[in-house]
């Protein structure tokens, strides 16, 4: 994460913990107040998530904030927005940190993916696999981004967030490491696709696709989306951009099976994973 978007973050959180302190209220009164988890409340007043706008708009009611205090606190999260924006990532890291970022203070995420993951439903090996694949890494690096991807995950199980994963078939499918790997990971996705807050749907590679994949990309409630390349990502906050990307994914959507098509595919898959078990010398 650059300094610049770091320090923004930090102002924009102790800005708001300042304005919780003068209401008199607990993290745990303001989380109850704004109808989010206590743990939005603490990471974003600690500089370690950013708020969605929803996310800003009802911490500023619960605090009863007039127009001008609201006004200061959105001004500081366009500040951070501007930062994720254009920041890079710094050299030495691997790729794959701003999507991470992005859906941590979205109340709604919908990503798809037609090679890789969602990012929010990878285990922490295969995880592994992705930020060592990218270039000019350290084992040191790679094990703090591993470690921090998988804390984040933490948002799926908040009440009042909703997560949709759409994937071709052929993520389920592309391999690193073991099959053993993927049975793991598998398995970790019919566990994820059973919350109540997510949904996961699956392009069976026997129906065609609406329109040919490019990249993946990652929706963070309206207001942004992730666009995902081989090099990096990128966020865009262009309202036609994020239109675009919108219809793209409901195209998508309506090709997938969900709920016990997506499962019966899952368990397919890994009883091919299993086969496969048997015939890969380690």
């Amino acid at each position: 994460m650059g300094s610049e978007r770091r320090e923004r973050m930090r102002v924009l959180g102790a800005r708001l913990r300042a304005l919780r302190a003068e209401a008199g209220l607990t993290g745990a009164a303001l989380a109850q107040r704004a109808s989010v988890g206590q743990p939005t409340v603490s990471k974003v007043e600690t500089g370690r998530m950013v708020p969605s706008v929803d996310v800003l708009d009802r911490l500023c009611r619960a605090l009863n904030l007039d127009e001008s205090a609201a006004g200061e606190v959105h001004d500081l999260l366009v500040a951070v927005e501007s930062a994720i924006a254009t920041d890079s990532q710094p050299a030495g890291l691997p790729v794959g940190l701003v999507v991470d970022d992005a859906v941590r203070g979205a109340r709604s995420v919908r990503s798809f993916q037609c090679v890789v993951l969602p990012a929010l439903v990878q285990s922490a090996e295969y995880a592994r696999h992705v930020f060592e694949s990218a270039p000019d890494t350290t084992p040191e690096a790679v094990s703090r981004v591993v470690a921090a991807r998988v804390e984040r995950q933490s948002v799926l199980y908040e009440p009042g967030r909703e997560s949709v994963f759409v994937l071709t078939e052929a993520v389920l499918r592309t391999w690193p490491g073991t099959p053993a790997l993927m049975l793991a990971q598998l398995d970790r996705l019919l566990a994820v696709e059973s919350l109540s807050t997510v949904r996961l749907g699956v392009i069976p590679w026997r129906r065609p696709v609406p329109l040919l994949p490019r990249h993946g990309f990652t929706l963070c409630d309206q207001q942004a989306v992730v666009i995902e390349a081989f090099t990096g990502e990128r966020v865009s906050v262009d309202s036609a951009e994020v239109a675009a990307y919108e219809e793209a994914f409901h195209r998508f959507q309506e090709a997938s099976v969900f709920g016990g098509e997506a499962r019966e595919l899952l368990l397919r898959v890994m009883k091919e994973f299993h086969e496969l078990e048997e015939t890969v010398t380690p």
